[in-house]
């Protein structure tokens, strides 16, 4: 069984910044190409941004290229989303989801496992 834990959400200003971190455990993580996905109130989930088994390759949403980074520590099973200058649009849960194949994609049908989400909240 594959588990998916976040972390590191919270309530910051507008120009700030968050890492989130989301801990893999149950099975082989460096085989899994791994996302971070968001929904806000109201609206469906989104695609923001997800990496590579091997972290070599990755993928962002337009939305939050040049301000969002994905990594991945495969020592410590963990990816990481660090998010700099957010925004109030950017409000939302955020969850990490894994797939059993080692390339990224942007859709969320094609991830198997998902974790239970973070509350990011931008305030203006």
């Amino acid at each position: 069984q594959v588990q998916l834990v976040e972390s590191g959400g919270g309530l910051v200003q507008a120009g700030g910044s968050l890492r989130l971190s989301c801990v893999v455990s149950g099975r082989t993580f460096s085989s899994f190409a791994v996302g971070w996905f968001r929904q806000a109130p109201g609206k469906e989930r989104e695609f923001v941004a997800a990496i590579s088994w091997s972290g070599g390759r990755t993928i962002y949403a337009d939305s939050v290229k040049g301000r969002f980074t994905i990594s991945r520590d495969n020592a410590k099973t963990t990816v990481y989303l660090q998010m700099n200058s957010l925004k109030p649009e950017d409000t939302a849960v955020y969850y990490c989801a894994a797939r059993r194949d080692t390339m990224p994609t942007m859709r969320s049908s094609r991830y198997d496992y998902w974790g239970q989400g973070t509350q990011v909240t931008v305030s203006s």
